[in-house]
């Protein structure tokens, strides 16, 4: 429902004030990725947007965040929630009004390039990771802006490629995240780039207007990806209420700094294209084919939205929605009246609390995948640090999400700071360079092989003088290209191998963008994903190593062989013919690989911890409702996450389900001996199907909920008759 004040202000607005509050415009200040301009004459203030996945992305510093991948394997939405608000507080102390995050895609292809921004293979525990953080950032007064809207999968031709998906694999996979976002209040949603069976998502009038604004009842705005759209009555009358940047490319990266200036287009926004430095203008000599979109189209609302209102191509009715949607989430902000301060939010950057929430959010999503008891490590063990960057923090991946902080943790200084025992330090093999979206049009091995200390020799000789050798390595992942192959990049498997053979108490910390391969896996003593860490990489990691931390994380998507996942098909990934088939219908991640005789690596779900958990009498308090009992029988604190998947019963014949689906989880920190009830909601969606002709189905039966502490090792069943 519109307040009186929008209603006025719309009836005030003149054609010309109305389109041009439906596409941004040339920020004033230059820090911004996107900007409405708004309307003087009425008091309409001006909108700016900034990214913010990983943390907030202006021209000055904030929180480096670790990656949502690791924010999500915590399996903790109540530190989702603490996350949220501090990317709230963070935008208000930049003067910015709308967030471009959460990113929460499904994990579909582990290739993809993206996936550092997103949560989970499952729906839902991407949808109860969405909720947490968009509910914490709008509760601070700023708009939270989903993205991207729908079955933006793949980088690989991600601005033409259609993802054909069949209707019911899109209601219980790739929807439900994105509903749950809605309903936690979401002011704003971003389309992608990608067409879904045949029709750019920025003017897929059903799923844009019929689903999201109709059936869900969504009042937000629904802005166009950066340069995303590919007409304007097409968009305009399909659902989409705003087109960004709204100007040209040439004038985004000027806005942004010094026309050509690489440096200054990286900084440019969502999705900008990549300079030329050597041309006077910035958007000549790029490939738009493939990973990125075509930065011409980004003025089409500002020259030619009026005409096609005057002419009866878009009602008039349609450009009212389109600015009563925006005026409604200015004034639910306290935008209009300038009441912002109704909020109760403070704005403020890197305050210690701030910078202990990415270091907990970093030690809670490390995952110790295999330990045969090297780790936790002893205060005074004697420590060799090898690995290309142990100098560096890795803080993100290439593209939009790329945050500068005030400070940051090296790997070395960490131990460093940590150990009792010696620290040696050798590469033992050239540095991997962080890539961006413009690397991405020439890729290499990314190995700088002009880095100092960069021996195997010596990093095998640090190795077998001490105690523990530690490996630290690294992927690289950006927006707008997928990754090549799951190894990681140069000879980094063959310097683990090298330091394996020197000693046997071997730990590898990777630090990826997902699922790594594993050729050594059986050579070490212990593996660790930490994923992107961000500015506290080597603090977190030094606490979990040395066990001043458990390590709390579980696998929020499955670890396998590159070519045991379904996307493994050409067909599937990275398509054929600008066509995506999604023929692998519900069988994405671990549902893939219960449902056939594929191994994983690393189950979803999977992590250690350094304590030891029983759990039994489970139960079914109701028909929606576990409870299992959890007892930490080690001598020491650890944290467990209590897992709990349906089997629901036989659906038609001509349908296929998963074999079990996630229905509900609890991140557990338990002291020594301590046990505890756990009370589990099962997520409806987990019991049910959807069926084209009576929407979402409940089968009636029994269904058997597993629980246990992974999507593997389920040792509890109870039964709830539905």
């Amino acid at each position: 429902m519109t307040s009186d004040t929008v209603e006025r202000l719309l009836s005030d607005l003149t054609l010309a004030e109305k389109v041009r509050l439906t596409h941004g415009a040339t920020d004033t200040d230059g820090t911004a990725t996107g900007f409405v301009p708004g309307v003087e004459r009425l008091d309409i203030p001006p909108v700016r947007f900034s990214d913010g996945p990983l943390g907030v992305r202006t021209d000055e510093p904030a929180t480096a965040f670790p990656a949502s991948t690791a924010l999500s394997a915590s399996f903790d939405p109540e530190l989702a929630r603490e996350f949220g608000r501090t990317l709230g507080r963070e935008a208000l102390a930049r003067n910015q009004d709308v967030l471009l995050g959460p990113g929460l895609n499904l994990v579909r292809v582990p290739h993809c390039g993206r996936n550092f921004e997103y949560y989970s293979e499952d729906p839902v525990a991407t949808g109860r990771f969405a909720a947490a953080v968009v509910d914490g950032i709008e509760s601070t007064g700023v708009v939270a802006t989903p993205k991207h809207f729908v079955a933006n999968n793949q980088e690989t031709a991600r601005a033409t490629v259609s993802a054909e998906v069949d209707e019911r694999v899109l209601r219980e996979l790739y929807l439900p995240g994105f509903r749950d976002a809605v309903d936690a209040g979401a002011g704003a949603v971003m389309s992608s780039y990608n067409r879904v069976n045949g029709t750019y998502m920025s003017e897929h009038g059903e799923l844009l207007t019929e689903v999201l604004k109709d059936e869900w009842g969504f009042d937000g705005v629904v802005m166009s990806d950066w340069f995303g759209t590919e007409s304007v009555v097409g968009t305009a009358n399909g659902g989409l209420d705003l087109q960004m940047p709204g100007i040209s490319a040439e004038e985004l990266f000027e806005s942004m700094g010094a026309p050509g200036d690489e440096g200054d287009a990286e900084r440019a926004g969502e999705e900008g294209g990549a300079p030329d430095a050597a041309s006077d203008d910035p958007t000549e000599g790029f490939d738009y084919a493939d990973g990125m979109p075509d930065p011409t189209t980004g003025g089409l609302y500002r020259e030619e939205l009026a005409d096609a209102v005057e002419a009866g191509e878009v009602p008039e009715s349609r450009l009212d929605d389109m600015v009563r949607r925006l005026l409604t989430q200015l004034d639910r902000h306290g935008l209009l009246g300038g009441d912002r301060d109704a909020t109760d939010s403070e704005g403020a950057v890197d305050t210690p609390e701030h910078r202990d929430l990415a270091e907990r959010i970093a030690t809670r999503g490390t995952i110790l995948l295999d330990n045969d008891g090297v780790l936790p490590l002893a205060d005074d063990a004697d420590v060799a640090v090898v690995g290309p960057n142990v100098d560096e923090a890795i803080l993100g991946g290439g593209g939009s999400s790329e945050v500068t902080p005030v400070t940051e943790t090296s790997p070395v200084e960490g131990i460093e700071a940590r150990a009792e025992g010696s620290v040696s330090v050798a590469r033992g093999h050239p540095r991997v360079e962080d890539i961006s979206l413009f690397d991405a049009f020439e890729p290499d091995d990314g190995a700088d092989e002009d880095a100092p200390d960069a021996s195997v020799d010596d990093a095998v000789a640090a190795a077998e003088d001490a105690d523990v050798a530690l490996v630290f390595v690294r992927d690289q992942a950006t927006e707008a290209a997928d990754r090549e192959t799951l190894a990681l990049p140069g000879d980094q498997d063959e310097l683990i191998e090298a330091v394996a053979a020197a000693n046997d108490r071997t730990v590898v910390v990777a630090n990826t963008s997902g699922p790594f391969e594993t050729p050594w896996r059986e050579d070490v003593a212990a593996v660790v994903a930490s994923w992107y860490p961000g500015q506290s990489h080597g603090s977190a990691a030094a606490a979990v190593l040395y066990g001043d931390s458990d390590p709390g994380g579980r696998l929020p998507v499955t670890f396998a062989p590159e070519e045991a996942y379904p996307t493994a098909d050409e067909r599937r990934f990275p398509g054929v013919d600008g066509e995506a088939s999604y023929d692998e219908g519900l069988l994405v991640g671990y549902r893939h690989f219960d449902a056939t005789d594929a191994e994983p690596t690393y189950p979803f779900g999977h992590g250690r911890s350094y304590a030891t958990f029983e759990y039994r009498d489970a139960e079914a308090v109701d028909d929606a409702t576990v409870a299992v009992t959890v007892e930490n029988t080690a001598d020491r604190s650890g944290r467990t996450v209590v897992q709990a998947y349906v089997d629901s019963p036989a659906a038609p014949d001509d349908l296929e389900r998963p074999p079990r689906e996630l229905g509900g989880f609890a991140s557990l920190a338990l002291d020594a001996g301590e046990s505890r009830r756990v009370s589990i909601d099962l997520d409806e969606r987990a019991f049910g199907r959807y069926d084209a002709e009576a929407g979402w189905t409940v089968d009636s039966g029994d269904h058997v909920v597993s629980i246990g502490p992974s999507s593997r090792d389920r040792p509890l069943d109870v039964t709830i008759e539905r």
